[in-house]
């Protein structure tokens, strides 16, 4: 084996790792400084079903489009516009205002009317490294419900007790928001 040291080879692979250590270990010269932490990291799994009345069809248009006569949880006091678009691609948004400004909570990776709805997105957790995929899926029971059933899958950044808190969320929407805004017809009205 040749140990022989190209000083060339050095000067152009080691100077430039050693000068980005040392301006990195320098003060900066405006007075910004840095820091560095470590984040608690995991994963997580909520899943959940609820008898609906309605097709399979009526309840993936009830829980796409125009969600806000269910969907109560909003990073605006009173948003503009609160929707999903029920294709691939589509976003998960909040509106704030007439100007445009807002969120996108989400992004749809999967729809199939009836059927299915998957959107990635951390939802009220923006702002952290967490990735969360949210799956419907929706199948007849009986004559004239549907069962929806909920799966979310969470990796990433993770602080304690946020599973329990998404289980309780999505408990909320489903039995306490989505089925009596069903079962009052709501989502029938124009």
């Amino acid at each position: 084996m040749n140990m022989n040291l190209n000083c060339e080879s050095a000067r152009t692979t080691i100077w430039p790792a050693a000068a980005l250590l040392l301006a990195l270990a320098l003060p900066s010269p405006n007075g910004a400084t840095a820091a560095h932490r470590e984040l608690p990291s995991g994963a997580f799994a909520v899943e959940q079903e609820i008898v609906l009345p309605g097709s399979p069809e009526e309840i993936y248009d009830a829980v796409t489009g125009d969600i806000s006569g269910w969907w109560d949880h909003s990073f605006s006091q009173h948003p503009y516009r609160f929707y999903i678009e029920p294709r691939p691609g589509g976003g998960f948004w909040e509106i704030f205002d007439a100007d445009g400004n807002g969120v996108r909570h989400a992004v749809v990776t999967a729809a199939d009317r009836g059927k299915l709805l998957r959107f990635e997105g951390p939802l009220g957790l923006a702002g952290n490294a967490l990735h969360m995929v949210t799956t419907y899926t929706l199948e007849p029971a009986g004559s004239d419900s549907t069962r929806l059933k909920l799966s979310i899958h969470a990796a990433g950044e993770l602080q304690e007790g946020w599973p329990a808190t998404v289980d309780a969320v999505w408990k909320h929407f489903l039995s306490e928001r989505l089925l009596p805004y069903l079962e009052a017809g709501q989502h029938l009205r124009p």
